[in-house]
């Protein structure tokens, strides 16, 4: 099968430059966009239609992403990290890299692994982050973040919550459901968020500890190789030493974390809709229709305008936000507008450029030609975006309450 990203021309060369990123920052996304070309798009077809199973799990690509420093990125040297100038930035950069050839990839194995549980980790005691988060540079373990519950998701509250951990002598009890939990099928740690008499703390569970259960993955729309899977605890021990954030401090360490995957969202949507950009630009110049080519047409003359220019806001919103927090800012409103942006152009390029490519854009594989196509994963990978790690609604309220006050909006 040949793939429609093979040889597939980057408009990003003549439409968007670097040149107000740092020098780093730069030869990340060089470094990145070689990986991604190497081991990513040649299995572009495989890795964005997979069907979940916990045996689907990419260690592979996991194991190609530590030996190539990946995981090093974000962190400083002493946890066996690149020690950069901008972290977050870089991080953000290379999630857009990979995200143009592999969404579901670039969420589970980057902003899940590196940016929930790797920055949960790197803001615990010193105990945890010394120890495991070394291993996680190393691409030694593999890590799962759980906030969600069957009953609650976007809202965290005490009230919708229903895992609980009781004291007992040593440590805790922990006892709950947690559902659309990334990687977990395949995950050595967790980091969960819990009840604690009442109020939110953060554990670091080990996942073969007795009484956890992993379920069977969901099977999804799209981000198929993003496995997730509920999770059941049944009286699991925690040890004392486990606490990463301490009763009354749990909720606040979790949305922290949540607040970088939101960037990390406008960087992914931002790589899924750079590459179904580029699909249409190339199909615009190659089609004809009623004599001309459809290039010609001022109606997607004016589309693309206007795809170009959400692009350009979409990726300026990220990095504007990497940069806050790598300046320890507080990244918002800046991170929830990062995420509206960053998703909805992917959604609303993916779905114009399949409309270019007519049943083109439709099909999967055309058989009768040998030819995959990357739009549709495209289009299916890229409404997640507008969901999780806080659903787009509740980021424009968060950017109303920011504009208008919080006396107003509530």
């Amino acid at each position: 099968m040949t793939s429609s990203l093979a040889g597939l021309p980057r408009t990003s060369e003549r439409l968007f430059d670097d040149l107000l990123l740092p020098e780093e920052t730069v030869k990340i996304r060089a470094e990145v966009r070689d990986f991604a070309q190497s081991v990513l798009a040649p299995r572009g077809a495989e890795l964005n239609n997979a069907e979940e199973a916990k045996t689907a799990f990419p260690r592979d690509i996991l194991r190609h992403m530590a030996d190539a420093g990946l995981y090093s990125i974000p962190y400083a040297s002493d946890v066996g990290g690149r020690g950069l100038e901008f972290p977050m930035l870089a991080a953000a950069t290379v999630l857009e890299e990979m995200a143009y050839f592999a969404p579901g990839v670039a969420s589970a194995l980057y902003d899940g692994q590196a940016l929930l549980v790797g920055r949960t980790l790197d803001a615990a005691p010193a105990h945890i982050r010394g120890e495991y988060l070394p291993r996680l540079v190393r691409g030694d373990i593999v890590g799962s973040f759980a906030t969600s519950e069957p009953g609650a998701s976007t809202d965290l509250s005490a009230e919708a919550m229903r895992t609980a951990a009781t004291r007992v002598a040593g440590g805790f009890r922990l006892n709950g459901r947690k559902r659309w939990i990334t990687n977990s099928c395949a995950a050595d740690i967790m980091t969960i968020l819990c009840l604690v008499d009442g109020e939110h703390a953060m554990l670091l569970v080990d996942m073969h500890t007795a009484g956890v259960t992993v379920g069977e993955p969901d099977k999804k729309m799209g981000n198929r190789l993003q496995l997730t899977s509920d999770v059941e605890l049944a009286d699991v021990f925690v040890p004392e030493d486990h606490v990463i954030a301490e009763p009354g401090r749990g909720l606040g360490a979790a949305l922290k974390s949540l607040t970088l995957g939101r960037i990390g969202v406008g960087a992914m949507g931002v790589g899924m809709a750079q590459c179904a950009f580029d699909h249409a630009a190339a199909q615009l110049g190659r089609r004809s229709a009623f004599g001309a080519k459809l290039g010609a047409f001022q109606h997607w003359q004016f589309r693309m305008a206007e795809h170009a220019i959400a692009l350009e806001a979409a990726r300026s919103l990220y990095q504007k936000a990497a940069r806050k927090s790598d300046a320890g800012v507080t990244p918002e409103p800046e991170a929830a507008m990062a995420k509206v942006t960053g998703s909805r152009v992917a959604v609303d390029v993916a779905r114009d450029a399949i409309q270019v490519h007519g049943g083109y854009g439709f099909v999967r594989e055309l058989t009768a030609e040998g030819t995959t196509n990357h739009l549709e994963s495209i289009w299916r990978d890229s409404k997640v975006g507008e969901i999780y790690e806080g659903a787009n609604e509740v980021q424009l309220w968060s950017i109303a309450r920011a504009a208008l006050g919080r006396d107003l909006t509530g």
